[in-house]
């Protein structure tokens, strides 16, 4: 089953783990000393990623070694993308109406 790269992005341990491998290639253990959760629930996390394409596993003699492929994130972007530019038109709409709003601030005369 071929899973969704937001699906995989959406939890946390997941997100770690992809920072994690984004850094260097890592084994499973080595990925899972890096947590408080189980070494099954690691290698759930590792299922979904790797079914997502975010990770590859690569063996390497008895080890298997984990390699972020970090392209399938480009989805991401592009989606966050068009929500970026939709915000920053209304932000840039609302400055423009505050500003047009701005009225001369009146001093308070110092008081000796």
């Amino acid at each position: 089953m071929r899973r969704d790269v937001f699906q995989a992005i959406a939890d946390p341990t997941r997100r770690e783990i992809i920072n994690l491998l984004a850094r260097q290639n890592m084994n499973l253990n080595a990925v899972a000393e890096n947590f408080s959760i189980s070494r099954p629930a690691i290698s759930k996390h590792i299922k979904i990623l790797t079914e997502c394409g975010l990770i590859v596993i690569k063996q390497q003699g008895r080890e298997r070694y984990c390699e972020a492929n970090l392209g399938q994130l480009s989805q991401v972007a592009s989606w966050v993308k068009q929500y970026q530019t939709f915000w920053m038109s209304k932000l840039d709409a609302l400055e423009l109406h505050l500003s047009s709003q701005k009225k001369p601030v009146k001093q308070k005369p110092k008081h000796k």
